[in-house]
């Protein structure tokens, strides 16, 4: 009986510990291995658009405004900045240099003196030949008093007439000897002013290459070189596929002055801001060059302030025309798939809709299209996870995604960029 009863209380404390430990094991376990979901949850994991099973909420994503500007189409060229004037000043006689009257870097003016040589030898054969002339004009004076005598003797009859013709003949001679000396008392006078060396025009000096005491020669090395500053020209290249743009923007602009252009200064950083150097097209050459498909331009702009300086290496762009009205969108808001560029906006319910754009004109990180309303939401990030439908949350597009340098990028494309743009 005892045996009987001991087994029995074994039995149920047996069946109690298995039933505490089933009771303390089954939460933990079921968690860890992913126990199946209830009803209701698999309901939800049928839920469209969303890949856990479960319902996903609202996804952020940047945006940026579209914008309606004028948007002007440019063309940017590196270039090199040139003298439009540029002269050397080089000896016309001999001599020895007694004065230098510029120093190197100074500015000048037209007439100022520059250089002084030794004119004693051209002085004195100066007063020789205004001697010389002289004498030819009191032997021009003795001959005509002769010749006055002689016809006053030849109308009574004392002379012959070929006495007259005489005198006549050697007066003619002499106002020819006459002359030839006023013309040697101008060569001498101006040989006498080849010692004095004045600046032909405006100008900045160069170099110079004569100290006080050297001597210089016709045909030898310039003393210095003036070169013109202010106006100043640049010089670059335009695919020939930018010329009939070019020719029909300088004639409708012709009036004004010519295609406006702006010079951006070496070391200018894009996304700062650069000094701003107007100026217009001066010169398009007269063909094109058939080895690299290219024409040369030429600009002319002020440099009251010498921001400019010759051989300096810039780069160049110039406003060929303006959209009006233009649709604007960042860049990084297009979807590109084959030929096709399309967007994603926000619409009024919250929810991304795809529309398909077509591009006009690229901008640096801004683009213009057709497709799409002034004032729509565009998505500029988070567009990758994006499907027609699905709710959005929105935020300021970050810098550099165009959100931020929209409202202020005024950009131009560059030559490349704008024949892109136009093969879309």
């Amino acid at each position: 009986m005892k045996t009987s009863t001991l087994a029995a209380l074994l039995i149920v404390a047996g069946a109690a510990g298995t039933s505490y430990w089933w009771l303390q094991r089954t939460p933990a376990a079921d968690t860890a291995a992913g126990s199946t979901p209830s009803p209701a949850g698999s309901a939800a994991s049928g839920a469209p658009g969303t890949a856990s099973g479960t319902r996903a909420g609202p996804q952020t994503v940047g945006i940026a405004l579209a914008q309606q500007r004028d948007v002007p189409v440019s063309v940017e060229a590196a270039g090199s900045v040139i003298a439009l004037d540029s002269v050397e000043i080089r000896p016309q006689t001999a001599g020895i240099v007694t004065e230098v009257a510029v120093t190197e870097g100074q500015p000048v003016r037209r007439g100022d003196l520059l250089f002084k040589l030794d004119d004693r030898a051209e002085r004195a054969n100066l007063e020789k030949a205004r001697a010389q002339l002289a004498r030819d004009k009191a032997t021009q004076a003795d001959i005509e008093r002769q010749l006055a005598r002689a016809r006053e003797l030849f109308e009574q009859n004392f002379i012959a007439r070929n006495a007259v013709d005489s005198l006549q003949t050697q007066l003619d001679a002499q106002l020819a000897a006459v002359r030839a000396s006023v013309a040697a008392v101008q060569s001498t006078e101006v040989a006498l002013s080849n010692g004095v060396l004045k600046a032909p025009m405006s100008g900045r000096a160069g170099a110079i290459n004569v100290v006080k005491g050297s001597l210089v020669q016709p045909g030898g090395a310039a003393l210095v070189t003036l070169t013109q500053m202010d106006p100043i020209g640049v010089s670059f290249t335009l695919p020939e596929a930018q010329l009939g743009p070019l020719r029909k923007a300088d004639k409708e602009l012709a009036k004004e002055g010519g295609v406006p252009l702006v010079v951006q200064l070496p070391g200018e950083r894009r996304g700062q801001p650069a000094v701003a150097l107007p100026g217009h097209v001066s010169f398009i050459d007269s063909g094109v060059d058939p080895t690299t498909g290219t024409i040369r331009i030429k600009g002319k702009l002020p440099n009251t302030d010498r921001q400019l300086w010759p051989g300096q290496y810039v780069t160049t762009r110039l406003t060929l025309r303006t959209v009006k009205d233009a649709i604007v969108i960042p860049q990084a808001a297009l979807i590109v798939r084959g030929n096709e560029r399309t967007v994603y906006v926000v619409d009024a319910q919250g929810m991304a809709q795809m529309k398909p754009v077509q591009t006009r004109q690229p901008l640096g990180e801004l683009v213009v299209v057709e497709g799409i309303a002034a004032g729509e939401k565009v998505i500029v990030e988070g567009k990758q996870n994006l499907r027609p439908g699905t709710p959005v949350r929105e935020a300021a597009a970050r810098a550099g995604k165009g959100g931020d340098r929209a409202s202020g990028a005024a950009g131009a494309a560059s030559a490349a960029g704008a024949a892109s743009g136009a093969s879309r």
